[in-house]
């Protein structure tokens, strides 16, 4: 099958799309490149949020129901309340339009399977987790009998889906001995971190240079401040390393009003004054990235979690020396020759602070060698052949 004019895709992504408080970059980069291949896409996502600026993709949102407040992360009733409408809307769409393929993001794919055989259109599984796993991270419920049907939902879905997307490697490996013919399944990490385009959005102008006190070596963490970040941990380590390097500047950015407050509340228990750090809100995404850019040091102290985190690949490419735990969610794509790794407790990630600070940032081969690995392996070329692979696997071809 060739892409024609009179063809489209049905993106169906239940998330905030596009938000201050954090852009859901998978779906954005893939819808971002699928258009730059010339293919023609509604996107169907909750009504909290800013459409991209993007050719020939139209966003329809559900109501907004701003009484509910702001959408929380992981499994809630706010989202399956949201994604009862998706539904209608998704069914409506359907009836509307005929669509070469839905491409479903998360938990959609459950209606994509309900509504296949009505509608006959070749399904692609955008699987950023397993749901029963996120019932279980997120104690969202402690009931067997309902993750036990999540589970036979998502077994459902891997069976039905003609194409199914991972985004790290041990979600790979939890997808594939599940599927009767491994072919059908892509591995597209999340490793392309463009500036995302918005409609009606005057040009970013350039953040201001970081406020560092001079002479400082600067220690950078940007993220999110949710507790499996291991952002204590970081502040313990860091008391530490200043013992040892009284240069050292801790900066954290990322975090919504109260985990801030928190997290300043637990730097002073333990010692650390605004002379030794700064503990920032959310901040567009350049400005964050101009924290990391000014760093000596980049930290990634995650205590657990087995998706590799969105930043790592941005990480890898900055040519900053970066620090991260020694757990799964790191470690399938880092190692010693292109990260200081540290077993996730404070005195060996200090130790491993104190080695990146003092091989210092200009010219350190763990950093020349993240920046390798990043293009070979995960840089703009390689996500554009693996996508073009999964279009052609449902008979796409696109341009």
């Amino acid at each position: 099958m060739n892409w024609t004019k009179a063809q489209r895709a049905l993106v169906v992504a239940p998330q905030p799309f596009f938000t201050p408080r954090g852009t859901p970059f998978s779906v954005y980069y893939r819808t971002l490149v699928c258009s730059e291949f010339g293919l023609r896409m509604d996107v169907l996502t909750y009504g909290e949020g800013q459409d991209p600026d993007l050719p020939g993709v139209t966003v329809r949102r559900i109501p907004r129901f701003r009484f509910l407040g702001p959408i929380p992360i992981g499994p809630s009733l706010h989202k399956l309340f949201l994604d009862v409408f998706i539904a209608l809307w998704m069914f409506a769409l359907l009836c509307r339009r005929r669509y070469a393929f839905v491409h479903a993001h998360e938990e959609a794919v459950f209606l994509a399977v309900v509504f296949r055989p009505l509608f006959r259109f070749k399904l692609i599984y955008d699987m950023h987790s397993s749901l029963p796993q996120q019932l279980r991270n997120f104690q969202f419920t402690k009931r067997r009998w309902l993750i036990r049907m999540f589970e036979r939902l998502e077994d459902l879905s891997l069976r039905r889906a003609d194409v199914v997307i991972t985004i790290c490697p041990d979600l790979a490996e939890y997808v594939v001995p599940r599927l009767k013919d491994p072919t059908r399944h892509v591995l597209i990490e999340n490793s392309i971190f463009e500036p995302v385009r918005l409609k009606g959005a005057d040009a970013e102008p350039p953040p201001p240079a970081p406020d560092l006190p001079p002479g400082r070596k600067a220690v950078v963490y940007a993220g999110t401040f949710e507790p499996y970040q291991g952002l204590s941990l970081l502040l313990e380590a860091f008391v530490q390393v200043r013992r040892e390097e009284p240069a050292a500047f801790l900066v954290l950015v990322g975090g919504a009003p109260a985990q801030v407050e928190q997290y300043r509340a637990e730097a002073a228990r333990l010692g650390l004054s605004d002379a030794d750090c700064r503990i920032l809100p959310r901040a567009p995404q350049a400005a964050a990235r101009a924290w990391t850019q000014a760093a000596h040091a980049q930290v990634s102290p995650r205590v657990s979690g087995t998706n590799t985190p969105l930043k790592i690949y941005e990480q890898l490419a900055s040519g900053v020396p970066l620090v991260a735990t020694r757990i799964h969610s790191h470690t399938q794509v880092l190692d010693d020759s292109v990260a200081y790794l540290a077993e996730p407790e404070a005195e060996a990630f200090a130790a491993a602070l104190l080695a990146a600070l003092r091989d210092g940032r200009e010219g350190n081969p763990r950093a020349a060698a993240a920046r390798r690995r990043y293009d070979e392996r995960y840089a703009r070329p390689v996500y554009e052949r693996k996508l073009r692979a999964a279009l052609e696997r449902i008979g796409v071809c696109a341009g």
